[in-house]
């Protein structure tokens, strides 16, 4: 991996991390169109450059995230399901090479997307109910779907959310605080697994992937709160079902699209 590769990549990741659209599902597409072949450093890349993007939300939530214990214990609740995700880790490294899988995915998601709002109607204006610690678990529960490349864990989390009663902003902004224990156990987890196997340009590689993540994750993470709250998710699902649509079409013309 190059470093320009490296950065296109973060890009992608600081983008669409924290948006309905499933940022692992772009990532496997972007590899394929820069023509790169899947090996363990890329698919460890993909997982750790995840740092970066936990640090946006902790900076950007600072003054929320360091809260009562309380908060600290329903994220931990929430988290439990998790370990369901590392006993399935095989299982997924094998997902992680499937561009098809990727764009099935892609359609189902898009599919829900258009009808979440109407579903999950909250009163987006009102007093917002509190979150309990059965709220917590749920939503966890559902972010287990995430696992399947494709699916966006930002979409399940907050469509979870949704699920129990949360406004839209409330749940995406529960979706980001999640995603901090969440992704931190999955990075250090692959970081654990790989790290022996890293070479000196790697951990180059891999800080300058984090930056970038970062920076860009700040800047994602503020438009799609502003957009969320004024549109929802109808435009996300257009874009999950026309990029799913053509992910199969063009497999049906015979274009190769596997990341062996």
């Amino acid at each position: 991996m190059s470093v320009l590769e490296a950065i296109i990549i973060a890009i992608v990741e600081g983008i669409t991390e924290f948006l309905p659209i499933s940022s692992t599902g772009h990532m496997i597409i972007t590899q394929k169109i820069l023509g790169m072949e899947s090996n363990e450093f890329i698919k460890a890349f993909t997982v750790n450059i995840q740092f970066g993007a936990i640090l946006s939300v902790i900076v950007l939530y600072r003054k929320r995230f360091f809260q009562s214990l309380d908060f600290y214990y329903k994220l931990a609740v929430a988290c439990l399901p998790l370990i369901l995700a590392f006993l399935l880790d095989k299982w997924i490294d094998m997902m992680l090479e499937s561009v098809v899988v990727v764009a099935i995915a892609l359609l189902v998601g898009g599919v829900i997307l258009l009808f979440v709002d109407k579903w999950f109607k909250a009163d987006e204006d009102g007093a917002e109910q509190p979150m309990t610690y059965k709220n917590a678990f749920l939503i966890g529960l559902i972010q287990i779907i995430s696992v399947i490349p494709g699916v966006s864990r930002s979409a399940a989390t907050i469509i979870g959310g949704m699920s129990q009663k949360l406004t839209r902003k409330r749940a995406a902004e529960f979706s980001f605080f999640l995603a901090v224990p969440t992704m931190f156990a999955a990075s250090a987890f692959k970081l654990l697994e790989q790290y022996k196997t890293f070479q000196p340009e790697h951990i180059h590689i891999l800080a300058i992937g984090n930056v970038v993540a970062f920076i860009v994750a700040m800047i994602a993470i503020k438009s799609f709160i502003a957009f969320l709250t004024r549109h929802g998710f109808k435009l996300f699902g257009y874009y999950r079902i026309a990029l799913g649509a053509l992910i199969l079409i063009l497999l049906a013309l015979g274009y190769d699209l596997s990341m062996a």
